[in-house]
């Protein structure tokens, strides 16, 4: 794992400047995420992983899986990939990439437990109240906690709102204790 982080990193930092520097943060995350999508395919892995093709090859085959929307840096990205043997490594440039882009954006990632699924409008409603309590634009992941009883609990970074039955009634029982 720490190998991958390793190769992984320093080619999301490049592609991140790149897109920085080109105002296309959104264009870039777009297409890492598609890459990504389309090497953990297990044709298109299979593909690359076996040594018959040249990178050069291989950097046509995922270049054609974007269709017309290449450009040059995007093709001339995929080439570098091709022919370091890093095209595997995709998914992990995408998910650095988009720290990157978060952190940038100042969006952080928040964990939503709740004690019953949250559809659309509902995580919409609770989003800007979030943002306000945690004081930053944040991104949700909602899980569902059925121990939570009611209510939900939001963690943020090293911050948690506790908002839920289950962490009211701890709180009794711990005032009732002392």
């Amino acid at each position: 794992m720490a190998e991958l982080v390793t190769i992984a990193r320093p080619y999301a930092e490049a592609v991140f400047r790149l897109a920085k520097e080109k105002g296309a943060l959104g264009v870039w995350s777009g297409h890492l995420a598609s890459l990504a999508a389309y090497v953990q395919n297990a044709d298109v892995s299979a593909c690359i992983a076996n040594p018959g093709p040249t990178a050069a090859q291989k950097a046509d085959i995922v270049t054609s899986l974007l269709g017309s929307g290449v450009d040059g840096e995007l093709a001339s990205f995929i080439q570098v990939l091709a022919a370091n043997d890093r095209l595997s490594v995709l998914p992990a440039i995408a998910d650095f990439f988009e720290n990157l882009k978060s952190t940038e954006e100042g969006v952080k990632d928040a964990v939503v437990y709740s004690a019953f699924s949250l559809d659309d409008k509902q995580s919409r409603d609770l989003l800007p109240t979030l943002e306000a309590h945690f004081k930053s634009k944040l991104s949700l992941e909602i899980k569902v906690d059925p121990e939570l009883i009611g209510g939900v609990k939001v963690v943020v970074g090293d911050q948690m709102l506790d908002v839920s039955v289950r962490g009211k009634l701890e709180a009794m029982a711990t005032a009732l204790r002392n």
